[in-house]
């Protein structure tokens, strides 16, 4: 499997650095004074200093709204919970506070929404059945 690579906009570089860097532990590769390439989990995520364009909105998911747009991961049960302990610890001000998504059905998850300092919604979710991560609905 093949990690992703996103791009995102922010408004302050060292606000960036200690949201991703220090609280979420992602490490930090290459950098210049517009940008910063993190480990995200195995992932590329580059956040470029610039005025954000997206217009925020929200859907409703499972009698919750999910902020749109947002990025996230797929953790394991256990990763999920202890990243949730830490943001919890963290005093971070969740959109969506951990919580179980379709709980009982082959879909359940446990899912959390939260922003960084520049705004942009991060989703951080881990399904029950792993496999079930990309399965359609039974009812439709």
């Amino acid at each position: 499997m093949f990690p992703f690579h996103l791009a995102i906009p922010v408004d302050d570089l060292d606000a960036a650095r200690a949201f991703y860097g220090d609280l979420l532990g992602c490490p930090e590769g290459r950098s210049s004074e517009t940008w910063i390439d993190f480990d995200l989990f195995g992932h590329q995520l580059v956040v470029h200093r610039a005025p954000s364009a997206a217009a925020p909105t929200h859907n409703v998911v499972d009698g919750h709204d999910v902020p749109v747009p947002h990025f996230g991961l797929v953790l394991d049960w256990d990763g999920f919970q202890s990243l949730a302990d830490r943001l919890t610890r963290s005093g971070v001000r969740f959109e969506i506070p951990p919580t179980v998504r379709f709980a009982g059905q082959r879909g359940e998850q446990a899912t959390m929404f939260f922003r960084d300092p520049a705004g942009n919604a991060i989703e951080i979710k881990a399904m029950r059945n792993p496999a079930a991560l990309f399965e359609k609905n039974q009812d439709r």
